[in-house]
């Protein structure tokens, strides 16, 4: 409160000075003085001033000039302008400039002074007021803002992988159909279940097992298109929408992310089958494998069982080198 109660008196006459700041010290406030706009800047400079009282005639500037350079620096600090004599323009000229009053002096009745000096205090206090409320509420807006995006967020992603979720996947598998269908283009989908998980929860831990679930969601994200939608569908099996992608095109993406992820350097691989984290994939074209969400899930799913239970019966046999064997596993639907 103190900081409100501080007023700067400028004027080029001494003892005019002298008085008008005995009569302001007298009504409760802490008055400081300069000779001229030059002074009365460097005390600004310090320490800036709630309310200024000041002369329209000074030996530098003119109060108006002065008024000004406060008001463009401190556009909440009050300014009252003081003329020797009754002038219309020079008031017009002073309030156009932002002046909050204009008094002649010498003063006749010394209590306007007061009045004058606690109006223009309270005037400043409201704004202050008002702009720190302003301010509290666009941060609250920017909380809300950021609350919302997390809520959004949380609607439509995985907590644990950062994927998108099951719902969000099968609200984009529908849109896309329906793109699809309406401008006859081709999509893929892709069926991706990783490989022996549970050996290597049993082996690590879950808390491993979450973690090697975060790795591979990473590479995910690194190895498809932005276009495409990769989500996780359940526990350690992934989706992902492959738009305006056909067959062969989709067989080529599944063997390479195959190799991108037989190649990763996942943590504890030695307690996986072959020393490696490898995933099985089946997909689905639309619309040749099926023209509706669970028509082309369904085909994806029997044909990610095929690859599993060819990659079963091929550990029986001739253990096959880590390329061919994804190879092997992501080819076409036949």
């Amino acid at each position: 409160m103190r900081k409100s109660k501080r007023i700067l008196v400028v004027d080029d006459e001494a003892r005019f000075r002298r008085m008008l700041s005995k009569i302001l010290e007298s009504c409760g406030y802490e008055v400081t003085m300069a000779a001229d706009g030059v002074e009365a800047l460097s005390h600004f400079d310090k320490k800036p001033f709630p309310l200024v009282f000041t002369a329209i005639e000074l030996p530098d500037m003119s109060g108006i000039e002065l008024l000004e350079v406060l008001k463009k620096q401190h556009f909440e600090c009050e300014i009252i302008v003081m003329n020797s004599y009754a002038c219309l323009d020079r008031a017009i000229a002073a309030m156009r400039a932002g002046a909050y009053d204009c008094l002649i002096k010498p003063f006749k009745d010394t209590e306007v002074i007061c009045n004058t000096a606690h109006q223009a205090i309270e005037k400043v206090r409201l704004q202050v007021q008002n702009q720190n409320l302003i301010e509290a509420l666009k941060q609250h807006n920017k909380a809300l803002e950021a609350a919302n995006t997390r809520l959004k967020s949380m609607a439509t992603h995985d907590s644990l992988t950062g994927l998108y979720n099951h719902r969000h996947f099968q609200d984009s598998l529908n849109a896309e159909i329906n793109r699809a269908r309406r401008y006859l283009k081709a999509f893929s989908l892709l069926f991706i279940d990783l490989d022996d998980f549970k050996i290597y929860n049993d082996s690590n831990g879950h808390l491993d097992g979450d973690m090697l679930l975060k790795q591979l969601s990473a590479l995910f994200t690194t190895s498809f298109r932005k276009t495409d939608i990769v989500a996780r569908y359940g526990g350690d099996e992934f989706v992902v929408i492959l738009p305006e992608t056909n067959k062969d095109q989709a067989t080529k993406i599944s063997e390479k992310f195959q190799q991108q992820v037989m190649d990763y350097p996942f943590a504890k691989c030695d307690t996986m089958p072959n020393h490696c984290i490898s995933v099985s994939i089946g997909s689905a074209t639309y619309p040749e494998n099926g023209a509706t969400a669970n028509e082309l899930l369904h085909y994806a799913d029997q044909f990610l069982y095929k690859c599993k239970q060819n990659k079963n019966a091929g550990r029986q046999g001739p253990v096959r080198s880590a390329r061919k064997r994804a190879r092997g596993l992501a080819g076409t639907n036949g």
